[in-house]
């Protein structure tokens, strides 16, 4: 299958890795967040996603592992669906299902950190 004229492998290549770095060091943020839930209620998330820079943390830790997945799993849609109608099928759910869940994600986020 032909990708899109404008799409660039090396770009691609990098925003893989750079995702991949980024989600990383946030297995530090995330340890400390799951861990510091542990036993916690719902006033006490609320209030520790209150924080702005624990809730902008919280949906760059959602973005960059969808991000990265969405890359991961178009080039396996590129590499191995090559019937044409399926392929274009493929490309668009798996676009669907990040953004799906990433919405889903963010507003609970953002539902948490505004005092939903």
């Amino acid at each position: 299958m032909k990708t899109h004229p404008r799409e660039k492998g090396t770009g691609t290549f990098i925003r893989q890795r750079v995702t991949g770095v980024i989600n990383i060091a946030f297995v530090g943020f995330l340890i400390w967040l799951v861990v510091s839930f542990a036993g916690a209620t719902r006033a006490e998330m609320a209030a520790t996603f209150s924080n702005p820079f624990v809730a902008i943390l919280a949906l760059a830790l959602i973005a960059s592992p969808l991000i990265h997945m969405r890359i991961g799993m178009y080039e396996v849609i590129e590499d191995y669906v090559h019937d044409p109608k399926l392929h274009a099928l493929a490309k668009t759910l798996n676009t669907i299902f990040v953004l799906i869940i990433g919405v889903i994600a963010a507003v609970s986020v953002l539902v948490l950190a505004f005092g939903g």
